[in-house]
This record gives structure tokens, C-alpha cells and sequence, in this order.
């Protein structure tokens, strides 16, 4: 599923001045020009239309350190850092005194680089870890020379990873996973780097440009929610109907082993919170029978939120799957071997992901490994329990249909909400759900988890967060509004999202309410909101006029003092 460098270069000219616009600084220590035209074409395939800003080479501390450089006039929203394992071998062996110290001086380094960025702009820093070079100084023995170059860079990409995790802003492009995967003869041409001064081959470049435009995608909202799993010769060997429990193939022999290791991948998935489906022609009981009986199966229906199996044509199914989870079709992957199911989805689900998956069962895991499917730019305790909360929602949806009335069913769903400030237990879902709420999204405001602990010590905002609890179980985390003071009189709702597995239960009105008693409690009188359109949040069009806002250039008001509390059946724990 990868482009060609050639392909991407046709994209990069291709570039729609209608999808969104992000700035990004390419700075680099070798020579950047084809990694500039594969990000430009990675962009077009995600629908964003990359503006880049790309320094000549070798000017990473002065462009960042140099306040008055062309970076800063440039205003990046994302800083992309590549530094290349040769400079880095160059520079080892120039620090013949402190080879010992050559790691950690270098993260000293890349710290200071994050600070002054973060510092002086809003920008997110991308830094693109070292792929490996062994220059066999010691040989094997490298691994027990402190000093050696192979220890120093395998300590530097640990300290990297480490460095990361304190910095809420900085996320590392995996050069070495990537290298890991291809191979170094793949990755890195001599003859090349010698006479152009660029490191990375043309085969390599729409492969890291993909890694790194990911990265991007999952921060601004973009990213895979959802995987579909077909079942027969896709989750285990063989045919259900036909070759019954005991000689489905799964387990540690032949085969089998191939279908296992996918599920314990699948599970691993489940488990950092993407949610599984199922979408199977089969029976339901004979579907799920390997599930509940088979004592080798790795999946258990514990795992799976929406499980559909019939005879219908996949592509409706996938449609009920949606309906059912409330996500977009962009959101959801779809793994099937059989190449007539893949493309009925891909002809009438064009916005789903349908890998094309190896005939041999053996390779799935290797081939995905290097779609990387499922970026993520942040991950919450939350994550583990969304299967669950789906599982709840479905049955939520079953309970409606016995109510007649729909307040009847509101009253009978005991709802109570715990309204908080952002703090640092809810700042990772604070971000998350920023980066993941697309439909139910006012003004599509994205945070990371350090923009997130910004506001949450800033004089001039107010956080809110929302959970949802019912008689059917937790929802979790479900709402965030940060109102900005505009002036002495007036409150700005700077971001209001909703999950969208909440809507129809009057989180919408419990909401306004707790807005407008903010704004009172502080001696406000109006409270302004912006509705800003994006190709996804069509949904939310008419909400302040629904809610009595009044349309004014552009922005909708509301007068504090003239509100009065819409009748909710939820009530604050």
C-alpha cells in the first residue's frame, strides 16, 4: 500500500488548497530536497496540503537557536528534526575525550533544542531517531564497550524514548523500526551519500514520509479507530461450517501458529483501545462458537464490541458496525483474505481501509507491521476499557427500543456526571479525546498533553471536564469545554467536543448549564460561540442556534442573565 517515490512526487504537485493546511519546518543534517517532496505527497494522500519551510542543511542550531531566524518568521506548527547516524558517527569520533558522555551530551542537546522550540513557538517537535550502523571497531564486543559507538548509539535512541515521555511535545519518528523491518541496504545507498549528500534511498523515502506523516495525522485527529476482522482463513485456518470446532486451524502447530500470533497481535490492539469487530458471513452461533469453545483461541467475545455474522454482503454489514460504534468509515480497517469481499467494501466503502492482505497466512503479521495501521499520538488508562463502554452502548441501543418515550428512557438511565477542572489524572483522555473527537467538534481544536497542563495552569481559561455514568456502566471521560476570558463581560468557548456515544441524553443541555454558571459565578454577561466547518463536523452546524444562541458576524451569543437552565435528567456526582 505504499507509494512510490515517483507517485508521491506526482501527489506533491497535486495538492488541494481546499484540505487543511499545516506548516511544517523541515530541518535537517544532510540534504532534505526528496524528503521535502514525500512528505508534500504523503500530505495529499491524507488530505492535508503541507506547507514546508526547508533550511539548508546542516542549520539545525542556528535556525532553532537564532531568534530572529527563518524558522520562527516561517511559525511552524510542526518542527521535523532529522539528523542522520552518519553526521552522528562523525561527530563520535571527533569527541575522542568524551566518548563515554557522547549519548547523554547529545540528549542535553536535543533537550535544549525542545526547550527553545517550546519556549518561542506553539510548534510540535517530530525527531527522527538513528537507524544502526555498526563500523565493527570491536566487532560483537561493541555491546560491552562503553565507549564504543554501536553502545553509544543504542543508549542515545533509549534516551531518546526516555527523553519523550517527559516532553508532551516531542514524539519520535522510528527510522529504526523502519530499518528493522526493510533492511540497512534498503534504507541507505553509499554512492548516493557520498555524491548528494542525502542518506536516505528513494525506495526508503515514501516509507518514512508515511512514518512521519502519520504521526501528524494521529495528532490532528486522523488516525484508525476500529479493526474489522473477517474469520474463516482470516482469524483462524479453515472454514467453521465446514470443518467444525476441532479443525479450525489455531495454536502452536503448522499453521495454526500463524493465526494465533495474528490474534495475540489483534488482542495487544484491543488492549491499547482499538476497537474489534466482527464482520463474518456465517451463522451467528457457528461464528461464535470458536470464541466461546476452542481452548487455543486467543480472542475471546469478551474482546469483540460488535460482532455481525449472516449471510448480508460485507459492505452493509460494515455500514450496521458504523451505525452501531458512531465512528467514520475513515476511521475503520477492514482485514478479509478473500479478494472479492475486499473489493465489494472497497467499491462501496471507499473511505474504509482494506488492506491486501498475502495469500499466505503466514506473512499477515509481517505485511501489516509495515502498513503501521494504527499510529497514536497519545494513549490514556481509558484505552482498556472502550470495548467494554461499546459493548454497553450496544446494549443501551437494544433498551431504547422497548421505551416508548424517550424521556421515559432518560429518567429510567439514573445518569450522573462528575464535573472537574482539568487535572493531571484527566489530562492524557483530555488530549486524547481532543485528538480523537471529529463529529461532535465545534471548533476542532487539537491539544497535546502539554498544551492541555498550559490551560490547565492559565489565568485567562477555564477548563471543564464531563464523565457519564448510567445503570448500563461507565462512559468515562466524555465531554471537554475550555472557555477563554474575551473580556470583562465576555466568555469565549474556545472548545467544546462531545464523544458522540453520549449524544441524545441531554449532555448537550447539562453542558450549556454548567457553561452559563460558570460565567456567572465570574461575573460574566455574554458568552460567545464559534462554530468552525470541517468536512466531518456537519453535525454540530445548527447547535448554538438549537441551544438559543444568537447569530451575530459569525459568532453566536448568548445573555447569562436571560437563560434559563434546560430541564436534564442528569445530575452532578
Amino acid at each position: 500500500m505504499h507509494s512510490t517515490f515517483s507517485e508521491l512526487k506526482k501527489f506533491a504537485k497535486s495538492q488541494n488548497e481546499n484540505c487543511k493546511k499545516i506548516k511544517i519546518a523541515l530541518l535537517g543534517d544532510t540534504a532534505t530536497q526528496f524528503l521535502n517532496l514525500a512528505l508534500k505527497g504523503s500530505g495529499v494522500k491524507e488530505n492535508f496540503n503541507f506547507d514546508i519551510f526547508e533550511a539548508d542543511f546542516g542549520q539545525i542550531s542556528r535556525q532553532i537557536l537564532d531568534p530572529t531566524s527563518e524558522y520562527y518568521e516561517f511559525d511552524a506548527d510542526y518542527t521535523i528534526i532529522f539528523e542522520s547516524s552518519h553526521k552522528l558517527l562523525n561527530q563520535y569520533y571527533k569527541s575522542y575525550d568524551s566518548q563515554l558522555n557522547f549519548a547523554q551530551n547529545k540528549i542535553n542537546y536535543v533537550d535544549e533544542l525542545y526547550e527553545t522550540i517550546q519556549n518561542r513557538t506553539k510548534s510540535r517537535l517530530i525527531y527522527t531517531n538513528f537507524s544502526g550502523i555498526n563500523n565493527q571497531v570491536f566487532g560483537n564486543f561493541s555491546n560491552k564497550v562503553e565507549s564504543s559507538f554501536v553502545f553509544q548509539q543504542n543508549k542515545l535512541n533509549y534516551l531518546l524514548s526516555e527523553l519523550a515521555l517527559k516532553k508532551n511535545n516531542l514524539f519520535i519518528a522510528d527510522l529504526v523500526s523502519i530499518q528493522n523491518k526493510w533492511g540497512r541496504d534498503f534504507m541507505f545507498s553509499p554512492n548516493i551519500y557520498i555524491n548528494t549528500e542525502m542518506v536516505l534511498s528513494l525506495d526508503a523515502l515514501p516509507i518514512v514520509a508515511h512514518h512521519i506523516t502519520s504521526i501528524i495525522s494521529s495528532i490532528e485527529g486522523k488516525f484508525k479507530k476500529c479493526l474489522i476482522l473477517d474469520l474463516d482463513n482470516t482469524t483462524w485456518g479453515g472454514i467453521i461450517g465446514d470443518d467444525g470446532l476441532e479443525k479450525i486451524q489455531i495454536g502452536s502447530l503448522g499453521i495454526g501458529k500463524a493465526f494465533s500470533e495474528f490474534q495475540y497481535w489483534v488482542k495487544a490492539l484491543q488492549k491499547r483501545g482499538v476497537i474489534l469487530a466482527v464482520c463474518s458471513k456465517n451463522d451467528e452461533d457457528k461464528a461464535k462458537e470458536p470464541f466461546e469453545k476452542h481452548p487455543d483461541m486467543v480472542l475471546k467475545m469478551d474482546d469483540i464490541a460488535v460482532f455481525v455474522a449472516n449471510w448480508d454482503n460485507k459492505a452493509d454489514n460494515i455500514r450496521k458496525i458504523q451505525s452501531i460504534l458512531n465512528i467514520g468509515f475513515d476511521s475503520m480497517v477492514f482485514l478479509d483474505d478473500n479478494p472479492f469481499e475486499r473489493n465489494l467494501v472497497r467499491e462501496n466503502l471507499p473511505d474504509v481501509c482494506v488492506p491486501e492482505l498475502p495469500e499466505d497466512p503466514a506473512e499477515y503479521l509481517e505485511y501489516l507491521y509495515g502498513l503501521n495501521l494504527f499510529e497514536t499520538a497519545s494513549v490514556s488508562e481509558n484505552d482498556a476499557e472502550r470495548t467494554k463502554q461499546y459493548q454497553i452502548e450496544a446494549q443501551r441501543t437494544i433498551a431504547l427500543e422497548s421505551f416508548t418515550n424517550v424521556e421515559d428512557f432518560l429518567k429510567s438511565m439514573n445518569m450522573v456526571s462528575d464535573v472537574q477542572p482539568f487535572n493531571n489524572f484527566s489530562k492524557p483522555r483530555v488530549s486524547q479525546l481532543t485528538q480523537r473527537s471529529n463529529q461532535f467538534n465545534l471548533r476542532t481544536v487539537r491539544y497535546t498533553e502539554q498544551e492541555v497542563e498550559n490551560l490547565m495552569t492559565s489565568d485567562r481559561h477555564y477548563t471543564i471536564s464531563f464523565t457519564l455514568e448510567d445503570k448500563y456502566g461507565d462512559n468515562g471521560l466524555i465531554c471537554v469545554v475550555v472557555l477563554e476570558k474575551n473580556d470583562s463581560e465576555t466568555l469565549f468557548i474556545n472548545t467544546w467536543l462531545m464523544s458522540c456515544r453520549v449524544l441524545k441524553r441531554g449532555m448537550e443541555d447539562f453542558t450549556l448549564n454548567t457553561i452559563v454558571n460558570t460565567a456567572k459565578k465570574e461575573g460574566f454577561k455574554y458568552i460567545v460561540g464559534e462554530y468552525i466547518p470541517t468536512s466531518k463536523n456537519q453535525m454540530v452546524k445548527d447547535h448554538y442556534e438549537k441551544l438559543g444562541f444568537i447569530e451575530k458576524e459569525g459568532k453566536w451569543i448568548l445573555n447569562v442573565e436571560a437563560y434559563i437552565d434546560n430541564n436534564v435528567y442528569i445530575n452532578c456526582k
